[in-house]
């Protein structure tokens, strides 16, 4: 991931696209503050939203929470956590769950002394969800000062047209 990478917004359709969430989810995120674009808000109707990749792998790790059965409240915490992190930092990091906490694990023996507590726990390896988000988003357009990149227009027929200078 570079930084220019880093600097592409993606909208809100495309967001929910690469994290596996619906837009509804998103917008009621988004409108609860618990995970807010960081390229550009909405600014009122008709404005879209511009997710960057930190955000939309956040959105992903959300999603995980959810569906692990962590509560709300307790995803806003890790939200908040995550947020606070450099983004080498979360590369490297595995969040574990017992469902009703979350902590951060840097290191195979931090795991297994979390594991060693005799509770059950389940993990997500952050650098795993990174890898997907990155993998969706290679295939979906985004956008850099409203100019389009990436995208669609990589495919194989996009590519024989251009040069054939169709």
């Amino acid at each position: 991931m570079t930084s220019h990478n880093l600097e592409i917004g993606y909208r809100g359709a495309t967001a929910c696209s690469a994290a596996g969430i619906t837009y509804r989810q998103l917008d009621y995120w988004a409108r609860t503050g618990l995970v807010e674009p960081s390229i550009r808000s909405a600014s009122g109707s008709g404005t879209q939203r511009l997710y960057g990749f930190r955000d939309i792998l956040v959105l992903k790790i959300v999603k995980r929470l959810l569906d692990a059965g962590v509560s709300l409240q307790n995803i806003r915490t890790a939200v908040t956590f995550l947020r606070s992190r450099g983004v080498t930092e979360l590369e490297r990091m595995t969040l574990m769950s017992d469902g009703a906490s979350i902590y951060e694990c840097g290191t195979p023996d931090e795991i297994i002394d979390l594991l060693q507590g005799g509770q059950g726990v389940f993990g997500i390896a952050v650098s795993k969800v990174w890898h997907e988000v990155e993998g969706s988003l290679a295939t979906l357009a985004g956008e850099i000062n409203g100019q389009p990149v990436g995208g669609a227009s990589n495919d194989e027929l996009s590519l024989r047209r251009k040069s054939k200078g169709a």
